[in-house]
């Protein structure tokens, strides 16, 4: 019997469908000059539809967290679809609710966790917001320029990047300083951005907070580490206003920053909501929040649910990204590849005049390019040029940052030590080229 699903491979296909039927605001996150057609993904490699092997550093966009294809996730979300693909979250099931305790047990200990999962990152952003704004009984929320949390109507009102930002957005937001350490506007340290938390509620708010979102390390806004001192100290002065520190782990969260299996445990200090997703799943949709008991109770007195939320197929996917994470020791490879990678992009700066910053944890990493040091002058352009020429050495990663000036790398954590010197001799390579 011929497959009534067959599949055009060809990237001419696939760019006349795209452009024939996708809409504007999809077709146009396309990163590179020339599209490319992705086929077959293994561990940290991927292949086009020609065969041509690549190193993803964008795990795409950080959804690949124990590599792609795993096959402990793979078995798992197939031996449980073959079951019951979906079971929507009115009626009981026991995937996700093995999930939730899992994920419950991940968290600080001494404090009572519930979770709700949702479909994506951006949904579970969204309800934490709810959550915040029901349990605290205030509107006002803060969050961090240029820190992205998500595309909805409602994570777009907390986006500082107006990129972004569309019409329509809710408000009752406003926004503080990122405490950037390299361009941030009241230079390096923590004190001065947690005085402008101060002024910010002062001036921009009710003075009565819901909470304060915050990224562990800004993701989009281009791998911003916090401060020693800064989550803290900023949980402290919403908590004073009355409102809950919300801590976005959407991209830093599962291991990735090496040291920590979260990255607001860096900060020394207990988020009240948890926001997660992308690498929850490798790949398959899930997004959760996780909360305190208390802070999540007062959502019982109206309804709110998330169709595929809680789909047990995804949660199958998540429970083995967890026992892989544990079992394959990728946490603890992240902080050895990632502190190896992140001297090779160092000597890299000593070498490329064109790059002004490098930073980052574990395997998550960036680095920014400038016209100027002395100035630190982002250059959008010399970017955009250097991430044409990684893909001619099989390097995939992307443009971030407000200016799109910063090369941000979150590979899959399985990145081997063995493919570091490939990643640092193709980014020469790319630099040299491009320069």
């Amino acid at each position: 019997m011929s497959d009534p699903l067959l599949t055009d491979w060809s990237l001419e296909g696939t760019a006349r469908r795209r452009d024939s039927y996708y809409a504007a605001s999809q077709a146009k996150f396309v990163p590179f000059a020339e599209p490319i057609v992705f086929r077959k993904g293994r561990g940290q490699y991927l292949w086009d539809n020609e065969g041509r092997k690549y190193t993803d550093l964008l795990g795409m966009n950080v959804c690949i967290s124990v590599g792609h294809s795993h096959p402990r996730v793979v078995a798992a979300a197939t031996a449980q679809a073959q079951d019951l693909t979906h079971c929507t979250t009115m009626f009981h099931h026991p995937t996700p609710a093995h999930l939730a305790e899992e994920l419950a047990a991940r968290m600080p200990k001494g404090h009572d966790w519930v979770v709700h999962f949702t479909n994506s990152g951006a949904e579970a952003i969204d309800l934490a917001m709810t959550m915040a704004r029901s349990y605290s009984g205030n509107l006002d929320l803060l969050a961090l320029r240029t820190a992205y949390h998500g595309p909805t109507a409602a994570a777009q009102s907390v986006t500082g990047i107006s990129g972004w930002r569309h019409p329509g957005m809710p408000g009752n937001v406003a926004f503080v300083a990122e405490p950037n350490q390299y361009r941030g506007i009241f230079g390096a340290g923590t004190d001065p951005y947690l005085d402008e938390i101060d002024r910010v509620i002062a001036t921009a708010t009710t003075g009565h907070l819901a909470g304060i979102l915050i990224e562990s390390v800004q993701g989009y806004g281009g791998i911003i580490e916090m401060p020693p001192g800064y989550l803290a100290g900023a949980a402290d002065r919403v908590r004073a206003a009355g409102g809950l520190y919300i801590a976005d782990e959407v991209q830093s969260g599962f291991g990735r920053t090496g040291a920590q299996f979260w990255g607001f445990e860096a900060g020394g200090v207990v988020p009240d909501i948890v926001v997660m997703a992308k690498g929850l799943g490798n790949g398959f949709p899930i997004g959760a929040v996780v909360a305190k008991r208390q802070v999540a109770a007062p959502m019982a007195e109206k309804f709110l649910f998330h169709t595929y939320g809680a789909n047990p197929t995804s949660c199958a996917a998540a429970r083995a990204v967890l026992a892989v994470i544990d079992e394959e020791g990728l946490q603890a490879n992240a902080a050895r590849v990632g502190a190896a990678l992140l001297a090779r992009l160092k000597d890299l700066q000593e070498r490329h005049a064109v790059i002004g910053d490098v930073r980052g944890a574990g395997l998550m990493l960036a680095i920014e390019m400038v016209s100027d040091r002395a100035t630190k002058t982002p250059d959008a352009k010399a970017t955009a040029a250097i991430f044409e020429a990684c893909r001619a050495q099989g390097l995939i990663l992307s443009k971030s940052g407000p200016h799109q000036s910063v090369l941000r790398m979150v590979p899959p954590l399985c990145l081997s030590p063995a493919d570091v010197d490939a990643v640092a001799e193709g980014l020469d390579a790319a630099l040299a080229q491009a320069g």
